[in-house]
């Protein structure tokens, strides 16, 4: 799913289309998408929203962006919230 130019072993591409899949209801797409991030994050994976959200998110209108949207999208693929 992934297009040319980009990094195929980077996670994060497949994080956020994981996110958008789900947020456009194509939970199969989603899943798939999710289980790519997993597996090619590791250790830094894609575990809980919680866990994604210590890290750096850009001021505060913008971290609402990303719960509204990113976060949002991966909790309906299937990423817990703990």
């Amino acid at each position: 799913m992934v297009g040319e130019g980009s990094n195929p072993a980077s996670p994060f591409p497949r994080a956020w289309l994981a996110s958008a899949f789900a947020l456009k209801g194509d939970r199969d797409l989603a899943t798939n998408e999710l289980a790519e991030a997993h597996r090619l994050g590791g250790s830094m994976g894609y575990n809980s929203v919680n866990r994604m959200r210590t890290g750096y998110w850009g001021t505060p209108a913008i971290r609402a962006l990303y719960e509204a949207t990113f976060f949002c999208g991966l909790r309906k693929a299937g990423v817990p919230e703990e």
